[in-house]
């Protein structure tokens, strides 16, 4: 599961078996259709699942973030946020 920065500020959400190749469809507009339409610029968080199952749910969770709960995930990875 990987997080993607787009040169909006925008995230986009993704799944795969190898970020680098994604990444490069993505940055060629052969990605998914949000990449296209917003230009992606770096990968700036990753985790790796075992199970398919797993990173689906993951990624589905994460969608559903606000940006301030993604972004506080890119900084600070699974740690709680400080009081």
């Amino acid at each position: 599961m990987y997080l993607i920065k787009c040169e909006d500020g925008s995230f986009y959400v993704g799944s795969t078996s190898n970020t680098d190749r994604r990444f490069a469809e993505h940055s060629h507009k052969k990605g998914g259709r949000y990449t296209k339409l917003h230009k992606p610029i770096k990968i700036v968080y990753k985790e790796e699942f075992f199970t398919k199952i797993e990173v689906l749910n993951r990624e589905r969770q994460i969608k559903g973030w606000r940006r301030g709960k993604k972004e506080h995930l890119i900084k600070y990875g699974n740690r709680k946020k400080p009081e």
